[in-house]
């Protein structure tokens, strides 16, 4: 069997060759390196070479930047991109300087419309611009609620169902028993996604090449409320989910707010909260108690076929596997791809690890995310990491930043050539 050859870094980049007819090379972050590995054992005749990169996780970026430096030199584009983004086919599917749209359509002859078909309705809008297709969603990541029941049954709390019932809950957490908190906020997509999707907070929308914030809107102020009244009382903290901090309490979480993809790579990671069998519960979305039941999503990745490619029919076979093979489809979360999606809830139903209904719970969640949040060519977690991030650090509110973290989306917006209102 031919070995997958990982690179890391940049460095690689310009000095990459033109691809073999049975080679292919793949940027993607270090959680696909095994989905990556799972492809190359199941199709030894296609060489992959696989580039680690972040990913543009947080997003750094990355992606673009890269694509960049080979558009300049005309050379060294790679055959597949992975992206923890949801918002690149906004840049990736333009021209830029002259120079061909990097993304390859999809949906006009490329892969068949049948394969095509097989995807979970709605998981590949982000990636359509103007009807064409431009990537492939690795994995759907809805915004459900996690609680552990264990813990509330022991302080003998009902578990909330709406975000006023989830910030009472933090109330009495706050009095009764200090020390014990319902999530964090200390990450760059926490608060945008998590909160502030989910909570149909208008501050991140596009209309055509016109950008919209409103951090004065009705629901806006709710979420910002909310948010500065648990960090107040400490059930909302600061720290990075996956920091060394949280981990240290994870034995004090009692609920949270948080993606589909928490299962494996918070709940289930020994390295996170680590939690005991039947001790969590995933429940359908929080949701204001006068306002639709919606939600959020955080990332879900999208793998891109390169315009560039001279190796198609390989790319091809790569990416159908990469999304629909139920043993690696989705990276430890919710495939994205219907079959694969189906067997992931089944078997993380039987297993017994969550207690109460989970696959009821992930397909709630994953059939309601909000439809009022937009995909423009840059993210909200540059301005929240740039505003939001060291005022609250500073003791500063949600009430104190909402006008400078909307001014600096906007600012972001213009730069990248929208209109805004």
């Amino acid at each position: 069997m031919k070995l997958t050859r990982i690179i890391v870094g940049l460095s690689a980049l310009m000095a990459a060759s033109p691809a073999l007819s049975a080679e292919l090379t793949v940027w993607a972050d270090a959680t696909r390196q095994p989905a990556v590995e799972a492809f190359q054992a199941a199709h030894p005749e296609i060489t992959v070479n696989l580039i680690v990169d972040d990913g543009s996780s947080g997003a750094s970026g990355t992606f673009q930047t890269k694509i960049g430096l080979a558009d300049q030199a005309g050379e060294g584009w790679p055959d597949v991109v992975f992206s923890t983004q949801n918002n690149d086919a906004a840049w990736a599917s333009k021209e830029t300087n002259g120079v061909q749209a990097f993304a390859q359509v999809l949906n006009e002859g490329f892969l068949d419309q049948a394969f095509l078909d097989g995807f979970t309705p709605g998981a590949l809008d982000p990636v359509t611009v103007d009807g064409k297709v431009y990537g492939l969603r690795n994995d759907l990541a809805p915004v459900l609620f996690w609680y552990n029941k264990a813990l509330l049954d022991q302080f003998g709390y009902a578990p909330p169902a709406t975000w006023e019932d989830y910030q009472a809950l933090g109330d009495k957490l706050a009095a009764d028993h200090p020390g014990y908190f319902l999530g964090a906020i200390g990450d760059s997509f926490e608060g945008p996604y998590v909160y502030y999707w989910s909570g149909e907070a208008p501050i991140f929308q596009v209309d055509g090449d016109t950008f919209k914030s409103d951090t004065a809107a009705a629901n806006t102020v709710k979420v910002n409320n909310l948010i500065d009244h648990m960090v107040a009382n400490k059930t909302l903290t600061l720290d990075s989910l996956f920091g060394a901090a949280f981990v240290a309490t994870a034995d004090h979480l009692v609920a949270i707010p948080g993606a589909a993809w928490y299962a494996g790579a918070l709940f289930q990671n020994p390295g996170g909260v680590n939690a005991k069998a039947g001790d969590w519960v995933a429940a359908p979305p929080l949701y204001w108690t006068d306002g639709a039941k919606v939600t959020g999503n955080v990332g879900g990745g999208v793998w891109y076929a390169s315009s560039h490619t001279a190796n198609a029919d390989a790319v091809k076979v790569f990416l159908q596997f990469i999304v629909s093979d139920e043993k690696t489809a989705g990276t430890g979360g919710l495939p994205a791809y219907k079959s694969a999606a189906d067997k992931w809830l089944d078997a993380q139903a039987s297993s017994g690890f969550y207690a109460g209904d989970f696959k009821a719970a992930i397909s709630a969640a994953a059939a309601s995310v909000w439809s009022g949040w937009g995909y423009p060519n840059f993210s909200p977690e540059t301005a929240w990491a740039k505003v939001i991030t060291p005022g609250l650090a500073s003791g500063k509110t949600m009430a104190d930043l909402a006008a400078d973290w909307q001014q600096e989306m906007k600012n972001e917006a213009q730069v990248v050539g929208y209109t805004v209102e």
